[in-house]
Formats: structure tokens, sequence, C-alpha cells
């Protein structure tokens, strides 16, 4: 299954989706350190991306005319400023919102599918009206907004087509939801709104992969089994911070089903086998493993627990304010995760490497979409492509 991707960033969607079984024929991204970064991996020989074309441009700029009708997914992550909580919030209102352009790559290349990734902010109630218009134009995007429109005379035309009942012309089926990648085997509390659409003349009938961990199932092994703490060889801590009750019902979560999840991972399980980064001579054996000195706790500014899923990792403009790219140790002193530990908490391959400096590959890594996340979506996707292909 041939695909493209826009606002690619430093690879983590392309990457998931790829091992899903998606060969990508284009990648496009403005940000020239990420760039340089898939590149430097390309030349590098990593065996995931050596036949990826990547293009430092303008997603404005992007002509699609050799792509229409020869791809089969359109995925990408359209800047989320312009919806974080951390930002402006200004949305329609922001230069960097590029969701008409991902309207546009699937207007003109009519893909099978897309899967487009954005922050959890988009669902903000603020922003209700606006993200029916994404979600409108997503499912008809023939219905081009003329120039003197404002985007609100636009939606009123979407609406009229769509209520219309119009069959003629490319339309997709389109569902988003808020996936939280722990549930999914990230270890990392991370949530984002992933929007699929299938191309309505192709008959698909699709849903979210279901969720294949939980909390319930960590908690579970803490404080009932205590296989948590053995996996590790770690002592069990004597105070027990669950009640009865809440035993009763993590037990009955786990215990009453014929369909049991595996744990939410931790940041100890992603980390725990790397070597304490001021340990020089056991560090330089890791990618991208190197100490950065200066972490400090203050209110509203602390690390990641270990026996926890991570904090969402961040890339702030203008530095991390909830500490969410540090880490607290079993001592409770607190240091910045490494390059290699932010890349395993967001499930990037060891020998997937981080060019630039710890700042910039820290932001790179802080913007990209969990690889394993990308992957569980993409595997559903894919599977159900397939199949409608194998049956057609």
């Amino acid at each position: 299954m041939k695909s493209i991707e826009l606002f690619s960033g430093t690879g983590g969607l392309a990457l998931g989706l790829q091992q899903a079984g998606f060969a990508h024929k284009a990648l496009f991204e403005w940000d020239k350190d990420s760039c340089e970064n898939i590149k430097h991996n390309i030349a590098n020989g990593y065996p995931g991306v050596r036949d990826w074309s990547v293009f430092q441009t303008d997603v404005r700029t992007v002509s699609y005319d050799g792509y229409t009708g020869k791809i089969q997914l359109v995925a990408g992550g359209p800047p989320c400023q312009p919806f974080s909580l951390g930002g402006k919030h200004q949305a329609y209102n922001d230069k960097r919102d590029m969701f008409p352009e991902a309207v546009r790559a699937v207007r003109e290349t009519q893909p099978q599918a897309f899967i487009f990734e954005n922050v959890k902010g988009l669902l903000r109630k603020s922003f209700s009206s606006y993200f029916n218009y994404i979600l409108l134009q997503l499912q008809h995007p023939e219905v081009v907004k003329k120039d003197i429109m404002t985007w609100e005379d636009h939606l009123a035309l979407l609406e009229q087509h769509h209520t219309a009942g119009h069959d003629d012309g490319l339309s997709y089926n389109v569902v988003f939801r808020l996936l939280n990648a722990a549930d999914y085997g990230v270890p990392q509390s991370r949530h984002r709104v992933i929007i699929v659409g299938f191309r309505s003349d192709f008959n698909a009938s699709w849903s979210f992969p279901a969720a294949t961990h939980s909390q319930e199932a960590l908690l579970y092994s803490k404080w009932v089994t205590g296989e948590y703490w053995e996996e590790h060889s770690i002592k069990r801590p004597a105070e027990m911070p669950l009640s009865a009750q809440q035993l009763r019902s993590i037990r009955r979560a786990v215990e009453d089903t014929d369909t049991p999840l595996l744990r939410w991972q931790t940041v100890r399980d992603a980390i725990g086998d790397l070597p304490d980064p001021t340990d020089l001579s056991k560090a330089m054996l890791f990618n991208n493993h190197e100490f950065r000195d200066g972490a400090r706790v203050y209110a509203g500014h602390s690390g990641s627990k270990l026996d926890e899923p991570s904090k969402t990792i961040k890339a702030g403009a203008h530095g991390v304010p909830g500490g969410e790219n540090m880490v607290v140790l079993d001592d409770g002193s607190v240091r910045y995760y490494t390059v290699r530990e932010s890349a395993r908490i967001q499930t990037f391959p060891d020998d997937y490497l981080f060019s630039a400096s710890w700042t910039e590959s820290m932001r790179q890594i802080g913007n990209a979409v969990p690889v394993k996340l990308a992957k569980a979506v993409g595997d559903s996707v894919i599977t159900q492509m397939k199949g409608l292909v194998d049956n057609g």
C-alpha cells in the first residue's frame, strides 16, 4: 500500500505506518532540522527509511499531480499550535492552521484512506464549530472554499451539501477518536485526536483498534500480585496507596474478563536497562544518551515518576513548564531525560538517531507521534484496506 505524508516532522508517524506495511513515496516537511534528521538516518543506513524521499518544502507549494490515483493513503500531523492547550488558541485565525492543506492533499490525490493526528485541544468546546468544519471538509473535499468566502460561509455550504445527501463526486466516511497512547503500549500518558477517513466508494467497515494495555492491569501487577516489582527486582513499597474498595474494583476489572489486557508500560520499563548517563564510559555505548545538567523542581514543575507512564513528552518553544522533560529517580532527585530516553518514551527504535543538539532533538521528539501508536492505528487501517481489495 503506497502512501504520502505531510508535516512529517522527524518521522514518528511515518515509522509506525511503515511498520504496519505502508510504503511511503514522499514525505513533506518544512522544518529543515527535522528533514536533516531523517536524511541523517537514511545516510546512516537505518533500514526503515533508506527508501524514503524527503522534501523540505512548504506544503502549500506542493503539486500532487504525480500522485493522483497512485497512492492509497495520505497521512500527517497538521501543525497543532493553533489548537494546543499551551498555545494561543487562534485556530482558524492562526496562519499555522494547515488543515486546509491536508484537505487539498486528499482532494488532489484521492486516496482510499487518510490518517491525521492532532492534539486533544482540537476537541475544546470553543473550537467545536471549527472542528465540525474540518470534518465536513474531509468528508466532502471537492466542495472548495472560494476566495470571497469566510470559513463560516464555507461551513454553511458544506452543511447544505452534506444534508442534501449528494452521493456524486469524491467523498469520505470520517471518524475520529481521542486516544491515549498508554493504552497501546506506549510508556507515556499522551492523548491525541486521530481522524481516519475511508473513501465512500470503498465500502469500508472499520473502527478504531481496541486498547491493548490498561492502567488497571498495571495497578493489579503492583498491588495485587506484586509481579511488577519482581520484574524489576525492586522491594515492594510498604505503603499501600489504594483503598480496599479500589483494590476490589481493580481485581474485578482484571480477573472478570475473557480478554485480559497487558499492563500500562512505565518509565522504568522503557529506560530501566539504560546506564546512568553520568557514567560516561557506559553511557557512550548508547546513541544519544548524553547527560544534561540543570534540572530543577519547583511549584508546578516536576518530573515523571519511574513507576508510572511518563508525562506527555512536549516540545516547548520556551522550555517545558510542567517539567515533562525530567525524570524523578529512586533517591528523589531529578534530572533531564536524555535524548535516547525521550526517544524510548516515544517508542522510537534505539538505532534511529537524532543528530541535532539536545534542545532541538527534544523538540523533534516532543512533536512526534509515538511510533507504537502510529503502528497500532496503521495496522488496523491497512488490514481493512487489504481485506477490501482481496474481496473486491
